[in-house]
This record gives structure tokens, C-alpha cells and sequence, in this order.
């Protein structure tokens, strides 16, 4: 049963950053466990086809497995997912990826999208974290995770956005690493 496809997943980790700032992303991923077994998905606000880019980057930098998320593609655990770009990136009911052209979504975020498709899918299982948290993108899919039962957390920087209750936690990517280790 499809259903059941998806409950195998203990946790989901959704994290939302700016495509041209991979610096956290290098602060956070490298420290993961070589054996980290939650699948990770990310998702770039405005990528202008710096996926393929962050791929090579985050495949040399991290023991975790990095490959573009493809359409119809079964989300394992132990796998790190880069959203293509030009692409909205969902969740199906099957436990795989959807995607949608950018023009065919709304004017919300890629983040939101990808946020709020993940919270309706996996519930309480999605984690979500927003690096470089300057701007609103990912603040609405976070309230959608929130009422969802799932945990959100935004990286501490001076300029982040954090007067929001759907933010369960407010730490560094040393923190961040730390927290995700310990699952």
C-alpha cells in the first residue's frame, strides 16, 4: 500500500536556503554522522540553475549521498536531494517527488512550496530548516509544518526573521548539525 511507503520514513529533513549563499549549507552538511540515515531534501530560493552547481559542491563536502531529486523518484533514507531548478519541488502521496514547472505554481516560494507539500505529506515526520534566514520565503510553509506536528528550526543570524510562532527553535549550524545528529 502506498501509505504505508511513506510512514517507513522516521523523519524528513526539508531545508529551505538562498541559491547563491551555499556557506551555511557547507557549515551544516559536513558535520553530519557518514552514516546519517534521514533522507535530506533541498530546496534553493530563486535558483537560477545553481543546482547542478551545488551538487558537485555538496558531493565532495559531505559522506552523504547528493543527487537532483527526479520526478516520480522514490525518497530513500540516507540520500541528500537537490530540488532542479526551474522546478517546484512536492511530495506525493507514494513517498516519491513531484514536480512542477515554475510557472505552473502560484507566486509562492519554491521554500513554501516545498514546506507546506512536505507537512501535508509527512505530517509530524518533516523537519524544517531555513538557513540564511533574512527574508520571509519559508516563514508560511513553516506554519504549515507547525500545524502539522512537525519541527522547524531557522538558523541564528543577526538579520533573521524570528518573531514567528511557527519557529519551534532558533540555532547556528553548528546546532543545527548537533540536533540533526542526535535523531
Amino acid at each position: 500500500m502506498a501509505q504505508d511507503e511513506i510512514t517507513e520514513l522516521d523523519e524528513i529533513i526539508v531545508i529551505g536556503c538562498s541559491a547563491g549563499d551555499h556557506e551555511a549549507l557547507l557549515g551544516l552538511l559536513p558535520q553530519l554522522k557518514p552514516d546519517f540515515n534521514t533522507p535530506i531534501v533541498i530546496v534553493q530560493h530563486g535558483d537560477d540553475g545553481g543546482a547542478a552547481r551545488l551538487l558537485e559542491l555538496l558531493a565532495t563536502k559531505t559522506k552523504i549521498k547528493v543527487k537532483e531529486a527526479e520526478e516520480k523518484e522514490l525518497i530513500t533514507a540516507g540520500n541528500l536531494y537537490i530540488a532542479p531548478a526551474a522546478y517546484h519541488l512536492l511530495f506525493a502521496k507514494d513517498g516519491s517527488f513531484a514536480l512542477k514547472k515554475s510557472e505552473d505554481v502560484n507566486n509562492k516560494s519554491n521554500i513554501d512550496i516545498a514546506f507546506s507539500a512536505a507537512a501535508d505529506v509527512y505530517a509530524s515526520s518533516v523537519i524544517g530548516v531555513l538557513l540564511s534566514g533574512g527574508h520571509m520565503d519559508g516563514l508560511e510553509g513553516f506554519e504549515d509544518i507547525k500545524d502539522n506536528g512537525g519541527v522547524t528550526i531557522i538558523q541564528q543570524l543577526e538579520t533573521a526573521v524570528v518573531s514567528n510562532d511557527a519557529i519551534d527553535m532558533v540555532l547556528t549550524t553548528d546546532e543545527i548539525a548537533a540536533y540533526l545528529n542526535a535523531l
